[in-house]
């Protein structure tokens, strides 16, 4: 039976605005994607990141290049040969994973052979703004096991203070968003480590990573923009102790498990992370979550309205969804 792929675009109001070191977003733009083969039907959903020069546009492109492709019955192994990495083949992938799931009756988790999904600890996101405002935001989360603050390069320090004396016992991710200098990063070192910083988050812009060549972080890193796929693992190795995997970036799941096991044999620690998404996006991280000493799933958490029986955070800890949500 030849299968039917659809894919839109659907936005998602924003509780309140977003803002890191790059811009401020009010919606959450994602493509959602179906395969259906008749009474079966998969579901993925990704979020086209203007970092990468991705639109809605543009990947609404790319995935109906891939249709014939898909719908002629082309698998997850196919695909990767059809389409590169990014939010595009993401969308489909997942789709997929959910679409044999629903076909076979196995659960996404049992086909990959893991043990039944856990809630993970996942960071709660204090956005960029003033010292004042994000210290109240921050007060709202003192009891979170896990925070992650946006800064950029115009007094880090001071905003991290303020959010340090309203939420002493969290752990802690910084993340400038590539705004940092390599100056910048020495010499704001033994504050980080004053202000019990866990894991600072692509401080550098991804085209100066060789400037952390040789340099020593008090302060563990983590490569985001800096880390998509497997081929660069080996050098980012030398430069950063953690590497943020994103199923946007990987272009799915499957390609996700396999980073996570090539990072592991790198020695680099595993991050989870996300883009603004609603639990459709989620759903799928959270099985990579499962091996990961840091975890960044809070993206539905910003949302006025997520997708019904989607994620369940409760005080920072994410759930996994209700049967049938997803794989």
């Amino acid at each position: 039976m030849l299968r039917h792929l659809s894919a839109t675009h659907v936005p998602f109001r924003l509780k309140r605005p977003f803002r890191i070191s790059r811009g401020t977003k009010t919606v959450a733009d994602t493509t959602f994607v179906e395969v259906r083969d008749g009474e079966n039907v998969g579901r993925g959903e990704s979020v086209p990141y203007a970092r990468y020069n991705e639109t809605i546009e543009s990947v609404l492109a790319q995935i109906e290049a891939a249709r014939a492709d898909i719908e002629a019955g082309a698998d997850r192994q196919r695909l990767i040969e059809i389409m590169s990495p990014g939010a595009a083949r993401n969308a489909i992938d997942c789709a997929l994973w959910d679409l044999e799931a629903k076909q076979t009756g196995v659960s996404v988790v049992d086909r990959i052979g893991w043990e039944k999904l856990r809630p993970v600890d996942t960071a709660i996101t204090v956005s960029l703004d003033t010292p004042e405002n994000m210290a109240a935001a921050a007060r709202q989360l003192r009891d979170v096991p896990l925070l992650k603050v946006k800064v950029d390069a115009s007094d880090p320090i001071a905003a991290l203070r303020a959010v340090r004396k309203v939420a002493p016992n969290p752990r802690m991710i910084v993340d400038p968003n590539e705004s940092w200098s390599i100056e910048q990063l020495g010499s704001w070192q033994q504050q980080l480590v004053d202000l019990r910083v866990d894991l600072l988050e692509q401080p550098l812009p991804a085209e100066n990573d060789a400037d952390l060549e040789g340099f020593k972080s008090l302060i563990p890193l983590a490569a985001d923009e800096s880390g998509h796929v497997t081929d660069n693992l080996a050098q980012l190795a030398r430069r950063y102790d953690y590497v943020n995997i994103k199923l946007d970036k990987t272009g799915g799941l499957s390609t996700a498990l396999e980073m996570l096991e090539a990072a592991e044999r790198e020695g680099l620690g595993l991050m989870m992370g996300c883009m603004v998404s609603s639990s459709l996006s989620i759903a799928p991280a959270l099985i990579i979550a499962q091996r990961c000493a840091f975890v960044d799933l809070d993206g539905p958490t910003l949302l006025s309205e997520d997708r019904d029986n989607g994620m369940v955070e409760t005080c920072g800890t994410m759930a996994p969804p209700k049967p049938g949500f997803w794989g």
